[in-house]
């Protein structure tokens, strides 16, 4: 419903947390649908900022937003394969995933990248993994075309320089010398890689191990996992 119109059966909360919620899709993508004018709450148009209560009826499309029961799951993701629900060209996590639910990842891994992603259609749970403001830590075993040393781990301990900003410091743990684990919470796109290139060590191959204490373990390449209320809670844990 329009913000400015009253209703006194529920809390008000904005559309596009409502659709995440709901378990449709992640917030910033029910942003894009309200803004290309696809949404509708009681049947009158919305734009972003409007807000509704949750026994206001959310149609997309003309088709009625649902609420779904809310899922959580953990996957390996192997490279070769986009972090995305479909894709023209290219394999998707949900070629892999065969469930009814609809969900969506949280974050992504890039199509070179593999290991740990999650999976939900709980929007404030993905919120709170990805938003900057709760620094959740993941950690990436790099495997490195060039040999890493003091002067350098330091440097990514640091902060490295990169075209869009300073990077903010970081934690290695030296494996061997081309091979780290490297552990960072920003989610800026190919951060951990462009670290690495930029301090001539480039990725041979990178593998996300961790995501606050939670380990992606003996999961196997292309499996999936459902997560369970103690392995949520190690998520938002500090390593």
């Amino acid at each position: 419903m329009p913000k400015n119109t009253k209703n006194t059966s529920g809390k008000l909360h904005r559309v596009q947390k409502l659709m995440s919620n709901y378990g449709y899709c992640s917030r910033r993508k029910a942003e894009e649908i309200i803004q290309e004018g696809r949404v509708k709450v009681n049947n009158k148009p919305i734009t972003i900022g409007d807000k509704a209560t949750e026994t206001d009826k959310i149609y997309v499309d003309g088709k009625l937003v649902n609420k779904e029961r809310k899922v959580y799951f953990m996957f390996h993701k192997p490279v070769g394969c986009v972090t995305a629900l479909k894709d023209d060209k290219y394999r998707t996590i949900m070629d892999f995933i065969r469930i009814k639910t609809r969900v969506f990842p949280i974050g992504r891994l890039d199509f070179n990248t593999s290991g740990l992603l999650l999976l939900t259609n709980d929007g404030d749970f993905a919120n709170k993994i990805m938003h900057p403001r709760y620094e959740i830590k993941k950690t990436y075993l790099a495997g490195l075309f060039n040999p890493i040393n003091d002067v350098k781990i330091k440097q990514i301990e640091e902060g490295v320089e990169l075209n869009d900003g300073k990077t903010s410091p970081a934690k290695v743990k030296r494996l061997d010398e081309k091979h780290i684990e490297i552990m960072i919470h920003e989610g800026k796109n190919r951060i951990v890689r462009r670290i690495l290139k930029k301090l001539d060590l480039n990725a041979r191959f990178l593998k996300r191990i961790r995501i606050g204490k939670l380990n992606l373990g003996d999961l196997e390449e292309g499996d999936y996992q459902v997560l369970t209320q103690k392995e949520k809670k190690l998520v938002f844990e500090s390593p």
